[in-house]
């Protein structure tokens, strides 16, 4: 392995401003802050994503900064609340911004959910199946009042869980991170050649 830094970008898919899904995307954020992993936190609630318009998005003054840290990125954290069985509109709005950028990439899903949670973490693993990235076999949901406390992750179930994504998304993070450049800057057969720059 490389001593290269494997760079993390913490979506906090939420525009609550009390949202509890913010409070563990940034626990699992300051967790992954350690030599050798550089993190940052995209939340829509400080920084508002507009709705995905095709014809307008790309052109948006506000699109490149967003776009150069998808692509910075090599793995995303993807934190949403479960509304309805499914991902928030702000985090598909995010997801609808990208395509190639996330291939090759991994994915892990946070969702604050009284229900597991299991069908926006499957939606989210479509999505990154269309986009040719991986995911983590697992992800992480979460009970507000079972989970949270005063602002803090307070039960020790989650905080089990969140240690555990943590180490293995330091650890997977930098084996697919590592592969993914071999892949972009070799000759082999693989589905990363479609993304090499000529």
């Amino acid at each position: 392995m490389s001593d290269r830094v494997l760079k993390v970008l913490a979506v906090s898919g939420s525009r609550n401003e009390k949202s509890v899904t913010r409070i563990v995307i940034r626990e699992i954020a300051e967790q992954l802050k350690v030599p050798g992993i550089q993190v940052d936190v995209l939340d829509f609630f400080n920084e508002p994503l507009e709705l995905f318009n095709p014809d307008t998005a790309y052109s948006s003054p506000l699109f490149p900064a967003l776009k150069k840290r998808v692509e910075e990125a090599d793995v995303l954290i993807l934190g949403t609340p479960d509304y309805h069985g499914s991902i928030s509109s702000a985090l598909k709005s995010f997801l609808d911004h990208f395509w190639h950028e996330f291939a090759g990439k991994l994915f892990a899903s946070v969702v604050a959910s009284n229900e597991k949670g299991l069908t926006v973490t499957d939606q989210i693993r479509t999505v990154a199946r269309q986009c040719y990235a991986w995911t983590m076999p697992y992800g992480i949901s979460f009970a507000e009042k079972e989970d949270i406390q005063s602002g803090v992750v307070s039960s020790d179930s989650l905080k089990r869980r969140v240690a555990m994504l943590v180490r293995d998304i330091s650890v997977y993070g930098r084996v697919i991170a590592e592969q993914r450049l071999l892949d972009l800057n070799g000759n082999d057969a693989g589905f990363m050649a479609r993304y090499r720059k000529v």
